[in-house]
Formats: C-alpha cells, structure tokens, sequence
C-alpha cells in the first residue's frame, strides 16, 4: 500500500497538475471511441499497450476476457456493453486474449478448477464453446500448443458471443461498429490482430476483415475439416430454433456459442 500511496502523490504532483485542461474536459462527460475487452491479468494493461490516454478507452475485463452470450448470465458484462454502444456511442469493440493465460490453462482442466475454485470454474463455463472446440477439434495438437489455440480461438468464440447482442447486430447491419480480436504476447509485447482473408493473427494494421472463426490458427496445427453453413440462409440449431448472427458456422458449433453454458 505505501507504494501505491506514493504513486498517487506522484500522480497529483506530476501529471494532474501538468494536465489540468484534460482534466477540467473529462470532468464534463467522456466519448470514448473503443471498448477494450481484456482480461484482469495483471500483466496486461490496455492503455499502456496501445498508449492511449485518459478517457480514450472504455474498458471490460474479467477473467480470459469473456462475454457471455445475450441473456446468458447476470453479470455486468452485458449491461457494460450495451452502455458502451447505446449511451457513448464507440464504434470499435476489441477483443484482447494474451498468452500465458490463466484462466485458459483452467479451462482446459475444468475438473480439478470445480475442487479448487468453484467460481472460477463456473465462470468458466461461460466459455464452453472454446473448450469443447479445442477439445474436439484440436485433440491430434501437441499438449504445449493447446494453451495458445484456446487463447486465440477464446477471442474469437467471444467475437461470436457479442454477435448475440441486439444492439452490436444493429451497429453493425448499420456500419457503425467493428469488432477486432487481438492477442497480446506478454514475452515480447507485441499484439497480433486476427485477419480473416489470412485465417491468421497477424500484425494489426488499419482495415482488418471480420473474422470467420471456423479456420485454422495456429501454426503447428491444422483444425479438423468442418462443414461450413450456407451465408444465404438462417442456421437452425439442432433443436430446429433459428440462431442468429452464425450463418458462417457449422451448426454444432453455433449452437455451443450462442448457448454457451446453457445448452
């Protein structure tokens, strides 16, 4: 505590008082432009990695970045998320997974969370689709690779996962909204953006594509062929229920995401 109080010395002494204009203009109201979904590791700090200043982010973080799908849990995600759009109006939504996570490691041993942290383990659930997903289809991947693949394949199940939000199918039908799914690499501090036309985390530049979640993305290790749905047609669940927002995704797989935990 006493070096945290010092910092706030340090904050009052040497940059409030150098910014007092920014100050008196952000006690008006904030306008943030971009919703920065991440996670609470400690090592991952969004305004330091993509250097942005005060009231320039607006900001979820939770355990390995999840959001769950529309209607699926009580937590503040939702509601954060609709503020975000509906009320400050930001018109870019990003994803940020990073390596070394440990809230995937527990995913992919969700027994042994249930004893030891059982809430957790139950917020975890909320990311099923990402598990059953590696489990499925990356089961011939070496043990050391799985730990990245649900990092990466966790940003864009959750891409998915806000598709079941009214309000970002609204931006987005309008053109008012994109959403990116990025990593960070916490070794190197580089981030990588996922890019569809690659089917690849790649450097992040200015117009990256939608991503399609059904490809491949890790380098060691090729996903099981999978039948795509027609982009023409509403996908229908296995119960015959129309799911909306996944006309890109093999039924089985939609129904996990839009179900999440529930199903």
């Amino acid at each position: 505590m006493e070096k945290l109080i010092q910092g706030l010395h340090r904050f009052q002494a040497n940059y409030v008082s150098t910014h007092r204009d920014l100050f008196e203009q952000l006690a008006r109201g904030q306008s943030p432009r971009v919703l920065f979904i991440t996670c609470s590791d400690s090592r991952v700090d969004p305004a330091l990695i993509t250097q942005a200043q005060i009231g320039e982010l607006f900001v979820i973080r939770n355990a390995g970045n999840i959001i769950p799908p529309f209607r699926s849990a009580n937590g503040g995600e939702g509601a954060t998320l609709e503020y975000a759009i509906h009320a400050l109006g930001v018109q870019q939504i990003i994803v940020c997974g990073h390596s070394q996570c440990g809230a995937m490691k527990g995913l992919l041993k969700m027994e042994t969370l249930r004893e030891e942290m059982p809430l957790v383990h139950d917020w975890l659930q909320h990311a099923e689709s990402t598990r059953r997903l590696v489990k499925e289809s990356y089961s011939h991947c070496r043990k050391e690779d799985l730990i990245d693949i649900a990092v990466m394949e966790n940003v864009l199940s959750q891409l998915d996962n806000l598709n079941t939000y009214p309000v970002v199918r609204t931006k987005l039908h309008q053109g008012q909204l994109a959403l990116h799914g990025w990593i960070y690499q916490i070794e190197s501090g580089q981030v990588l953006a996922y890019d569809a036309q690659q089917h690849q985390f790649v450097l992040p530049h200015s117009h990256i594509s939608a991503p399609e979640p059904i490809f491949s993305i890790h380098h060691s290790c090729s996903i099981s062929d999978q039948p795509v749905a027609s982009s023409h047609s509403p996908l229908s669940s296995a119960t015959g229920t129309v799911l909306p927002g996944f006309p890109h995704l093999p039924p089985q797989q939609a129904e996990r995401i839009y179900r999440g935990s529930t199903s």
